[in-house]
């Protein structure tokens, strides 16, 4: 799937310490309309899949918890919501719509996709899908670390449910303000490794890199990939 050698790995001691999760959203997803190209990807990549899976029960890998609580100075995720309300061309409001997606998190559990059982102590029943967004190549130091936090999630899913994941190819760092974060080097040779974990690849779409983007990450290209549980 690659190799990733050009940046130390930082480990999850560095991300409670230095990483700045504020900046970070800043950085990268404080608009659609202001922020690079992948943002606007990621949202109407997300809305084209949700009308394509069906299910009840969803996993998200990432960060959520302080917007839900409504805790006091937030990221404002309002934008965002606004730009997928006229993606969807629905007569709901930004307000409602924020509502009811407060009250349909179920909950918000920590996760380490590196374990065996990336919710231990817990156990999770199957899911219909599982999403994770730009989160797995900064959380695996290697490439033999990827393929097993791959089954893991695997394991989280039901025969038949489908996979969503966004990330980017041949990148080998992030900035966070000023911080340069480890991102490990990955291929197209994903899909080999999904197909081997019993997945089947339903859709592939590819975003390429720009050069104005380089301030910020090194990716040649970005991906959104659906895959089908199958065994």
């Amino acid at each position: 799937m690659g190799d990733s050698d050009h940046i130390t790995f930082t480990a999850g001691e560095f991300y409670q310490i230095h990483f700045d999760s504020r900046e970070y959203l800043n950085s990268y997803y404080r608009s659609p309309q202001t922020c690079y190209d992948f943002f606007p990807f990621v949202l109407r990549h997300l809305n084209e899949t949700d009308g394509n899976i069906k299910g009840n029960k969803l996993i998200e890998i990432g960060k959520i918890e302080d917007w839900l609580n409504k805790e006091e100075g937030c990221f404002d995720w309002s934008p965002t919501i606004q730009f997928v309300c006229e993606l969807e061309g629905r007569s709901r409001s930004p307000e409602e719509v924020e509502q009811r997606l407060r009250q349909i998190v179920k909950q918000v559990l920590r996760c380490d996709v590196r374990q065996e059982n990336p919710f231990h102590p817990l156990t999770m029943e199957p899911a219909d899908r599982i999403l994770s967004s730009f989160c797995l190549d900064s959380a695996c130091e290697d490439l033999e670390t990827y393929r097993r936090a791959l089954q893991s999630i695997a394991a989280l899913l039901k025969p038949g449910g489908a996979l969503v994941l966004f990330g980017v190819f041949n990148a080998s760092f992030y900035f966070v303000g000023h911080q340069r974060v480890f991102c490990l080097v990955l291929s197209q040779s994903l899909l080999e490794a999904l197909r081997d974990l019993g997945f089947s690849i339903k859709q592939v779409n590819i975003l390429p890199g720009k050069e104005s983007q380089k301030v910020l990450f090194d990716a040649e290209e970005m991906y959104h990939l659906v895959a089908q549980k199958t065994k």
